[in-house]
Order: C-alpha cells, then sequence, then structure tokens
C-alpha cells in the first residue's frame, strides 16, 4: 500500500463521513450506510492491490464485456426514480453504470497497448468504438453525466498514449462543430439545464432553484464558515439534494473558503500522488490505466464544483468519497486498488 495516498484517502473519507452526518440532520443510519460502503470499497481497494498489473491486464476484456452485458440487463430490468439505472439482486442494489469508471479505462488502455504508439486512425477508431457503446447505453437510462464522464476516462488513456496535436485539434473541432446537433438528441430537461446555466434567475422558483440555493449556501459560509452543523441552507430544507449532489455546498457553508481551499489542497494531494504513481509505471498499460484514473478523479472533482458555484451545468456529478449514495465510493476506492497495485509492482521491480 502506497501509505501517502492511503492516508489522504483516509483522512478524506473522515471528512465526507462528518460532512454527511451534518448535511443529515444528524441521521446515524445514513451516516452508517455511508460508512459501510466506505469499509467495502476500503476492503476491495486493499484486495485489488495485491493482484499484480499483469493479471489485472489479463482480465481487463473479460471485466470490460461483464459490465456492459449488466448495463444491457439494466436497459430490459432496471429501476430507479426517473430513470432506469440501478439493479436490485435482492441481496444488493448496485449501479452497474458505476462499473465502467473503472473497466473502460481499463479497457481503453488494453486496447492502446496492443498496437503501436501513439494510435494512429485505426487505433482510433476501435477506441472510439469500445467508449461509445458502454456511454450510448448509459446516456440512454438517461444517465448523460455518467456517460461524459465514461467518455473522459476513455480518452484520458488516448491522450496519454500521446496522440499527436494535430489529431487532438481535429478531434476537438468535430466535436465542437457537431455541438448544435447534439442539442437536438437532448431530453428537454437535459437542455433545461443548460438553458439555467446561462439564466438561473429567469426561474428562481422553478428550474433555477437548485442553482440559486447552491451559490446562497457557498456565499454565506464567507472566510471561515457557520461551523459543522450550524448551516442553515442544509438544515432549513432550502438546499436540494444536500446530501448527495450538493453536499459540497454544505461544507462551503460550514467551513468557508479556509475549509474549502484546504479540501481542494487535499484533493490536489491525492491527484497529484497517482499521477506520480503514473509516471513512474513500469509498463505502457500500467502507466495509461493510472494516468487515466488520476485524470478521471480530478474530473469528478472539477464538475461537481464547477456544479455547485454556477459554472458548470447541473449533472449529477457526486463529489468524490464525500457524496452519499450509490456505488461511487466503493467503485472510487477500487480504482485506488488499481493504482496501488502498479505502485507495488514499481517498488518489487527496484527491489
Amino acid at each position: 500500500m502506497d501509505l501517502p495516498l492511503t492516508g489522504a484517502l483516509l483522512l478524506l473519507a473522515a471528512i465526507g463521513l462528518a460532512t454527511q452526518y451534518s448535511a443529515s440532520d444528524l441521521d446515524r443510519d445514513q451516516a452508517i450506510a455511508q460508512g459501510i460502503r466506505l469499509l467495502l470499497g476500503a476492503v476491495l481497494m486493499i484486495i485489488i492491490s495485491r493482484v499484480p498489473p499483469s493479471s489485472l491486464r489479463n482480465a481487463t476484456p473479460w471485466l470490460y464485456v461483464g459490465s456492459v452485458a449488466l448495463l444491457i440487463v439494466v436497459a430490459v430490468l432496471g429501476e430507479g426514480r426517473g430513470a432506469h439505472r440501478w439493479l436490485d439482486l435482492r441481496v444488493i442494489r448496485f449501479q452497474p453504470s458505476e462499473l465502467l469508471k473503472l473497466t473502460m479505462p481499463m479497457m481503453a488502455a488494453w486496447a492502446i497497448n496492443q498496437r503501436t504508439l501513439p494510435p494512429n486512425w485505426s487505433t482510433l477508431g476501435i477506441v472510439a468504438v469500445l467508449i461509445v457503446v458502454p456511454a450510448g447505453l448509459i446516456a440512454e437510462q438517461p444517465d448523460l453525466g455518467t456517460a461524459l464522464l465514461v467518455v473522459a476516462s476513455g480518452l484520458f488513456a488516448v491522450f496519454l498514449a500521446g496522440l499527436a496535436w494535430w489529431r487532438i485539434g481535429l478531434i476537438v473541432g468535430s466535436v465542437a462543430a457537431a455541438t448544435p446537433v447534439a442539442w437536438h438528441f437532448l431530453h428537454e430537461y437535459q437542455r433545461n439545464r443548460v438553458r439555467m446555466l446561462l439564466d438561473p434567475e429567469s426561474d428562481p422558483l422553478g428550474l433555477g432553484w437548485h442553482i440559486i440555493q447552491s451559490k446562497i449556501a457557498v456565499g454565506s459560509g464567507g472566510l471561515w464558515g457557520k461551523g459543522w452543523h450550524n448551516g442553515t441552507q442544509s438544515r432549513l430544507e432550502f438546499l436540494p439534494e444536500h446530501t448527495t449532489d450538493f453536499i459540497f455546498s454544505v461544507f462551503a457553508e460550514e467551513w468557508g473558503l479556509v475549509g474549502v481551499v484546504l479540501l481542494l489542497l487535499l484533493y490536489v494531494f491525492i491527484i497529484g500522488r497517482s499521477l506520480w504513481i503514473a509516471a513512474n509505471a513500469k509498463d505502457t498499460y500500467s502507466r495509461l490505466l493510472a494516468g487515466s484514473i488520476s485524470m478521471a478523479f480530478f474530473v469528478y472533482v472539477l464538475v461537481n464544483g464547477g456544479m455547485i458555484t454556477g459554472i458548470l451545468p447541473v449533472v449529477g456529478v457526486p463529489l468524490p468519497l464525500i457524496s452519499y449514495g450509490g456505488t461511487s465510493a466503493v467503485s472510487l476506492l477500487a480504482g485506488f486498488g488499481v493504482l496501488m497495485s502498479i505502485h507495488a509492482q514499481r517498488r518489487r521491480v527496484a527491489a
């Protein structure tokens, strides 16, 4: 186990539990449920850290196919509130799309590792198909936020493989040109989220309520915050989804600018340490996979922070290891288990 990274993750999980307990208005059952998820994720992280990267590489295609198969099952038998995203196996209820946050970068790294570097158009075409299939199934649930995160996690592997800048520019230009066309394929509620980003005050008691109340909570925290469990926006039920998507707003209100900066510095350390592990990996697959997981973690923090401050649309991306619910904490810690495995390989080679 990489001790600096493990210690930072434990500290982040402890902050998450304390924030969760406050945001839920001291709901002990909810805090315990989150603690169980974190404990399950920690156990999974330790188990995966003991698996050699070569074994992970050999298992990657099967893990990817299994994850996509579960998405197909969700399309038929899935359940949820307003969207079919969950599978209820009686013993456990989980969200299969969370698996793709790990198996997608694994598969992209595996596919690129089989071919010459830097990636050519043939490799890009293969990786594009591998990304589009699960992303399309997730978007159909509908869960556009998770679908975009899955796409990003796969694209990071391509970028880190040394993709030529002119190819990157051509791809970005093509995506930008296709944006007006993609607009017509969005659900109406997704279009409204973009509209509210531009002008939330146009519907302050309706569609713009989330963003407006979140910005009020963040701003009212001031420099030092109101103190633990003294935030008014969450306790008086002004702030929606205050234990899940908008828990960062609760944290900002209670701990102020100083607390937010310290939390972001902790995230920066975790991301930096993860990228250091990626840079020192001993083979292409491990390097691409570790780098992709690190950058995906960065995107989760960036998107959630942008969402609660009104810089980005509301897309339902949880704050890593802080927000409540789902299998996100388990899948994130499993990803860090992969990083620990890659780190252990480097130490074995060095020894």
